[in-house]
Order: C-alpha cells, then sequence, then structure tokens
C-alpha cells in the first residue's frame, strides 16, 4: 500500500520555463511600482517571483547584534510575481517579450520580440 506524504508549506511544483535572467533590465508593468526599472537581483523559480532591485521595498526592522550594535530599520526589496515584470529594451524605451534564435554559428541567442 502507498504511504500519503504531507508536505510542509507549499507543495513542490514542476518549474516553468523562465526566459528572464539575474541581471537583466526590467520594467514592472503592474501593480503598486508599475513604470519603474530595475535590475533582477535573484529569481525564485519555485514560486515564479523575482526580486528587482529598487522595487516592493520593505522595511526590516534588524535586532542589534555584533556586526550591527544599533540595529533598527532597513529597507529591502520585497519579491514581485514574474509574470509582472519585462525584458526593458533601451533601443525601443519600452518592454519587450523575449525569444530565442539561433545564429549562423548555431547557438541559441536571445533577441527582443514586439513591435
Amino acid at each position: 500500500m502507498l504511504k500519503k506524504v504531507a508536505y510542509k508549506g507549499s507543495k513542490p511544483t514542476k518549474f516553468k520555463k523562465v526566459k528572464l535572467q539575474k541581471d537583466d533590465e526590467v520594467i514592472v508593468i503592474a501593480g503598486e511600482d508599475k513604470g519603474k526599472r530595475g535590475k533582477i537581483l535573484s529569481i525564485d523559480r519555485k514560486r515564479d517571483r523575482v526580486y528587482v532591485s529598487g522595487v516592493n521595498r520593505r522595511k526590516k526592522f534588524v535586532r542589534p547584534t555584533q556586526e550591527n550594535p544599533q540595529g533598527g530599520v532597513i529597507e529591502v526589496e520585497g519579491s514581485i510575481h514574474i509574470s509582472n515584470v519585462m525584458l526593458y529594451d533601451s533601443k525601443k524605451k519600452k518592454g519587450v517579450r523575449v525569444g530565442t534564435t539561433i545564429n549562423q554559428r548555431g547557438k541559441k541567442e536571445r533577441v527582443a520580440r514586439g513591435k
């Protein structure tokens, strides 16, 4: 007989294909920070979220430690859902979709799609 396994937290999901990468410049297309631009700091593929510099800033209360004897309040970036950001193209000055093509040498390269 099969044994049922209880998961702690959210169930593991099969990771979706993510076309964005760390250090890509993105623009926020929905939410409170709509229109802001920043670089991707990290990607959480399990929860489909990204951390973008300067976007969705949250206050974090830090206890005093030996490294930080004062403690206090610091601001950190919160996560934002990956569907709320688009790759920013500096030539077109707007958000674009990402696609891939194979160049003449046979290597894959990312290209900006869009009008």
